[in-house]
């Protein structure tokens, strides 16, 4: 009997950890969307502005909850490929291949100065032409230094796209704005070691910039270094992109290269993600490499490497997807939010089943990437066929603890687009992946206390979603002194450290309220 009870439990929570806990949101479900990119803006985060193949604009007002649509023009025609980001003064730009005088033998971005109402005609540069250019992507100075607001952009030239001939190769090239996108100069080659233009393994692609606390420039990309050695490759900038390493740094191998079959996808790949906190936190300048890679025929994982010596030196790959080896992950894409140095990785999966039935997953690290938690994010499952192209990547976007992912699906044969309401409370952290089965609220401890103390809190999955929470501290004569958390939380086990040096010795109430449920603990503060 207590066997059959542990595995009724242990089926139970496993069936608990496998519904998603977050509001899923559609963004469009006309004009087969795919390959979506999207942005938070960091001074309004209600603001958000999403992209998907080739030439569509989502924007939002409402943080997410609702969408409207349009269609990006300019002066050439768009052609995929979009990247969206912002700048420090809150303008959304939109960048994208174009077809000039030729295909896609040039780069374009729009701006938009009103959160993605209009757009400007665009700015359009080339190199070689009519050489292909493709996959750019982008990232603006944030650090409010000497380049502060100084726009990059990396991406792949071909000799001529698709060509299996030995005498054209492809190679990773570089850009930079100084005056808000009105123009880009300083065009420059990373890359060493070139590739072929077939567009696959032995291509050099997924060229992602990423920009560290003291304006230093990071881009990484995949490619070959010789036969079936497929590696990750990494070049930095101290100088705003005028000077680069002589030689690349190879900061991983990419186990099977990054272009690989997955069952009922067109195309899929695990093209790398650059990134760098530039955030207060204890991982400050850290610089990560988010990719996947092949650990047999049918079985990709979900990686990160990560350097903190300005990418000389790089980690063993670490495993985001928490699963028992041999199912699929795939389409992987990962942020920081520079508020707090935490980092969140959006990616297809397929631990539930044994067949091509897809989930999307979300996973969250507050360490630096040493441990991760996984949550499902998509509120069902779809089936993708081969005859339909997903694009090449998901996206996600993160503020201040406003998470937004953005990806695909398919239904009934049209492909639509989605996000869904994440919020994180800053400070409140989860310490477990099992999902409690009440609502509680323990004593925090030390108690008494000076100046800190723990709080511990547990939140039920009482309909598989997110619970509005409200967890305040009041004075004795019932004043709100604190807020530790004022919205919606997802099932789980948190934690938050109080920090009370601010407030004058005495007796403080820490409320929790949910629903029906409240309870209210006593705490003690002594300096």
């Amino acid at each position: 009997m207590k066997i059959i009870l542990f595995l009724f439990l242990v089926i139970f929570s496993a069936s608990l950890y496998s519904q998603s806990s977050y509001t899923n949101i559609l963004i469009s479900g006309t004009g087969g969307p795919n390959e979506p990119s999207i942005m938070i803006n960091p001074k309004n985060t209600n603001q958000i502005v999403a992209g998907a193949n080739t030439d569509k604009i989502y924007r939002s007002s409402d943080g997410g909850q609702t969408w409207a649509s349009s269609i990006l023009t300019g002066t050439y025609t768009v052609w995929g490929d979009p990247c969206i980001i912002t700048d420090t003064l809150g303008n959304f730009y939109y960048f994208h291949l174009v077809n000039g005088g030729g295909f896609i033998d040039r780069m374009g971005v729009n701006k938009s100065t009103n959160a993605g109402v209009t757009w400007n005609a665009g700015t359009y540069w080339q190199f070689n032409p009519p050489k292909q250019q493709d996959k750019e992507w982008a990232i603006t100075d944030f650090t409010h230094g000497p380049r502060g607001n100084w726009i990059y952009v990396a991406w792949t030239e071909f000799d001529e796209y698709g060509s299996s001939s030995p005498s054209d190769s492809s190679r990773i090239l570089f850009a930079r704005s100084t005056d808000q996108g009105a123009s880009f100069t300083g065009i420059k080659r990373l890359s060493r070691y070139g590739g072929n233009c077939v567009d696959e393994d032995y291509t050099t692609e997924g060229s992602v910039p990423a920009v560290g606390p003291n304006g230093e420039v990071y881009v990484a990309w995949s490619g070959p270094l010789g036969t079936n050695n497929f590696k990750l490759f990494f070049d930095r900038s101290t100088d705003g992109g005028n000077t680069w390493l002589e030689n690349d740094i190879i900061a991983g191998t990419q186990r099977g290269g990054w272009d690989y079959l997955v069952s009922g996808i067109y195309r899929s790949n695990g093209l790398p993600v650059t990134l760098c906190d530039i955030s207060n936190s204890p991982y400050r300048g850290t610089i990560y490499i988010n990719y996947t890679d092949s650990a047999g025929p049918a079985d990709h994982d979900v990686m990160v490497v990560k350097s903190t010596d300005g990418g000389t030196t790089w980690s063993a790959p670490i495993r985001i997807n928490d699963d028992p080896a041999g199912k699929e992950q795939f389409f992987t894409w990962m942020c920081i939010d520079q508020v707090t140095g935490y980092l969140y990785c959006v990616f297809y999966d397929r631990r539930n089943y044994t067949n091509t039935s897809t989930d999307v997953y979300l996973a969250r690290s507050t360490n630096g990437g040493a441990t991760w938690i996984n949550e499902r994010l998509s509120a069902s499952p779809f089936t993708p066929n081969s005859e339909t192209f997903f694009g090449d990547y998901t996206n996600i976007s993160a503020h201040n603890g406003v998470i937004r992912p953005i990806w695909i699906r398919l239904a009934s044969g049209t492909l639509s687009c989605y996000t869904a309401i994440v919020n994180m409370p800053i400070g409140v952290e989860p310490v477990t992946t099992e999902i409690p089965d009440k609502f509680s609220i323990k004593q925090n401890y030390p108690n008494p206390f000076n100046p800190v103390t723990r709080i511990d809190f547990d939140i039920p999955a009482i309909t598989g979603t997110q619970q509005d929470v409200s967890i305040k501290v009041y004075d004795i004569l019932g004043n709100e002194t604190a807020v530790i958390v004022n919205g919606k939380l997802s099932p789980g086990s948190y934690k938050y450290e109080w920090d009370a040096s601010a407030y004058p010795s005495g007796v403080y109430f820490c409320k929790l309220v949910s629903g029906s449920y409240t309870n209210t603990i006593k705490m003690i503060l002594t300096k």
